[in-house]
């Protein structure tokens, strides 16, 4: 069987068999590629999920521990707050302290535990083939633990997304997997922690999907899902159950109400804008100081212990801060108070490359900003406008907007907040990809020299078939013709330009090779006799060959594989020759996709316009006799119209309306009105109509007056 005939179990149909008769053609093509791997990489997510969910509580009592030794001289891993320390002034040296030692761990330890976590994850999936190191694993949660429970305004989340991912990735190292696989199971690992640190399992396989995956197929989706699900499983035993940050349903928003939170969405897009602006615009200054990157983080940590003397709330994670603004308890000075510094110290902080994420910060920037703007707005709540803004910032400036709506979502189990936060978190995201180039994620990825493209598309050479685009009909030579003549064929310079290789077939059509112009060539450098036939100087090389049903995609990997430039297309149960593949032919199909995306076209012409205006108004008349007809409401809601002859009504009330009389009738209120009438719906009271004295007209038989002859005609 050639070479050709061996495809993969994705695109295989029944070739020929060895008896020379041919089977069925079978299309085993699916819409998705997964196999039975799927099962193994499912059974690996339920232990990466575990991880995960164990290094988030790890985590946050890491935290805790620094937050109790560093303002309250106690060893303790309980929850605590920085603003009830009594330190006084001295409180704004533990933040330079907690800096000063994260950037000692990134000088001899790992450069890679600098930052927010994310980007970092993201760079070991586009570029270190899912391959995290295990002192990363270590040190990134040590030092996050350090800086935040220091006083760093920074999140949890961040950190713990990239612990899960280092224990995903870790795990998959140690068994016989691809690089796509060891993404898997390092993005599952990603997304338990996520879940286990809010509560989020769907928020937190949206996140893989929209910013780490890169991708959409189930042999990533389903295990990053069972990964989740068993984060949350185990969510309850180590951090309680129920929402992170319960409300009430909301109220349903009239339609001010969505107009307002498009106009809320908007703004946290421009937002998103402005302290991505301000964290590259801090990183830039730092670059330019004559110090080492080592030394950066402690001016970080002066100012962000500065900020905690302006405001105290401004430090560490800040739950409690999101929770105040979600129930509306917080001031508006103190809210602004509370963004600007948060901003400020946050966007300093995180770029001078202290250790820390970005996703709590957010959300209580975001807050503020939704508090703000829903104090001075007629409709809604205070604390349902801080979801909205916390989703809109979210979900802008991370360019995750599905992610954002459902997290809000499941952070307060607010469902009756789902139309605006769609509505807010779409015009964010609209906003920002339209204004920046890059997110606060990506923008430090391509800082290091990488593009990372965040849209995904359908791969057009797993759609399209061989048949679109080989050339035909094709040149062929005869496996009986003498070297002379192909050499004659190749060399003649009256011949027409040729192409590089040729198939070779026999009596039958059988393609059996093919040659190029190089093979004529070294055929007469070798001294070949001339006379003999083209058979008997073919090799016994495979031969790649392609089927003219197969996608184009399957044949490209082969011939990428045996790095081949023509392929000689065959007919499916016969393998007769009908086409030939070159690695131009290949680039048809992405001129086919530009010419999709670019090209712009009118496809319903002017010409057609008549015929849809007569539609349309017939259409439109019809609407409106429809509109017109009286319902049944109207004509049990009749009056009585009277003419003037008649009689007064004598009898009941009740009888009165059941009497059919020849002078009285009953209409609706727009005839009431079209006979002169003032009634209202439903009114009872006769209408009587006035006579109006007509002009009548002359019998329709009456003779024609003659006018005198010459008479002038009067006009009309």
């Amino acid at each position: 069987m050639q070479k050709g005939a061996s495809l993969d179990k994705s695109s295989q149909f029944s070739l020929k068999h060895r008896d020379g008769t041919h089977g069925a053609v079978i299309d085993r093509l699916g819409d998705f590629s997964t196999d039975r791997r799927l099962l193994l990489l499912v059974a690996m997510a339920l232990v990466v999920g575990t991880a995960g969910a164990a290094a988030a509580w790890a985590l946050l009592h890491l935290i805790y521990l620094a937050t109790n030794l560093a303002y309250y001289g106690r060893v303790s891993a309980g929850p605590v707050s920085i603003v009830g320390n009594r330190l006084g002034l001295a409180s704004a040296l533990i933040p330079v302290a907690g800096c000063l030692i994260v950037g000692l761990m990134a000088r001899y330890g790992s450069e890679k535990i600098r930052g927010h976590g994310i980007p970092e994850a993201m760079e070991a999936i586009l570029i270190g083939r899912s391959r995290i190191q295990l002192k990363v694993a270590i040190l990134k949660p040590l030092s996050s633990a350090i800086s935040i429970g220091t006083g760093g305004p920074f999140g949890a989340e961040g950190p713990i997304i990239m612990t899960g991912a280092a224990f995903g990735s870790l795990f998959a190292q140690l068994f016989h997997l691809t690089n796509a696989e060891r993404k898997t199971l390092l993005v599952a690992g990603a997304a338990a922690g996520m879940t286990a640190t809010f509560g989020t399992p769907l928020a937190g396989v949206l996140l893989a999907v929209e910013l780490l995956l890169f991708e959409w197929k189930p042999r990533s989706f389903v295990p990053v899902a069972i990964g989740s699900v068993v984060a949350a499983a185990w969510r309850p035993w180590l951090m309680g159950a129920g929402a992170l940050f319960p409300m009430a349903s909301s109220a349903v928003l009239p339609p001010l109400g969505l107009l307002l939170a498009a106009s809320l969405g908007i703004l946290a897009g421009l937002a998103s804008g402005l302290l991505t602006q301000m964290v590259y615009t801090s990183e830039d200054l730092f670059q330019r100081l004559p110090l080492h990157w080592m030394w950066w983080p402690v001016l970080g940590g002066v100012a962000i212990g500065v900020g905690g003397l302006i405001e105290p709330r401004a430090l560490g994670v800040g739950y409690d801060n999101i929770a105040e603004l979600l129930q509306g308890g917080m001031t508006t000075p103190a809210t602004l108070r509370l963004v600007l510094v948060k901003a400020i110290i946050w966007s300093i902080a995180l770029g001078s490359g202290t250790s820390g994420g970005v996703l709590a910060p957010l959300l209580i920037m975001g807050g503020a900003l939704g508090a703000i703007f829903g104090s001075v707005m007629p409709v809604g709540e205070a604390g349902d406008w801080a979801l909205i803004g916390m989703a809109a910032v979210m979900g802008g400036t991370m360019r995750s907007p599905l992610t954002a709506i459902v997290f809000a979502i499941e952070i307060t189990h607010n469902l009756g907040a789902l139309l605006p936060l769609t509505v807010a978190c779409t015009m964010a995201h609209a906003t920002t990809v339209l204004l920046l180039r890059r997110s606060i994620l990506t923008e430090k990825l391509t800082r290091r020299g990488h593009h990372v493209m965040r849209e995904y598309i359908v791969d057009p050479f797993e759609t399209m078939r061989v048949s679109e685009i080989m050339a035909k009909p094709v040149d062929r030579l005869q496996a009986d013709t003498p070297i002379s003549n192909i050499v004659t064929f190749f060399t003649a310079p009256d011949a027409p330009p040729r192409h590089k290789s040729y198939p070779v077939v026999d009596d039958h059509g059988r393609v059996l090779r093919m040659i190029a112009r190089s093979d004529a060539l070294r055929w007469v450098m070798d001294g070949w006799p001339i006379g003999q036939p083209l058979r008997d100087l073919l090799s016994d090389r495979d031969l790649v060959t392609g089927y003219d049903d197969e996608l184009v995609g399957h044949l490209a990997d082969r011939m990428a594989t045996a790095d081949v430039s023509r392929v000689p297309i065959l007919r499916r149960g016969d393998d007769t020759l009908v086409g030939l593949v070159a690695r131009r032919d290949l680039l048809r199909v992405r001129a086919s996709v530009l010419r999709h995306e670019r090209e712009r076209e009118v496809l319903i012409r002017f010409r057609a316009l008549p015929e849809l205006s007569a539609i349309g108004a017939t259409l439109l008349l019809a609407t409106v006799a429809f509109l017109a007809w009286p319902t049944s409401t109207e004509k049990s809601h009749g009056v009585h119209v009277e003419t003037p002859s008649s009689p007064a009504p004598t009898e009941k009330p009740n009888e009165a309306a059941r009497s059919t009389t020849t002078t009285t009738t009953t209409t609706t209120t727009r005839d009431a009105k079209v006979r002169g009438c003032s009634v209202t719906a439903g009114s009872q009271r006769p209408c009587v109509r006035a006579k109006v004295r007509r002009p009548t007209s002359p019998p329709k038989h009456a003779p024609r007056r003659h006018r005198p002859h010459g008479a002038a005609r009067r006009s009309v």
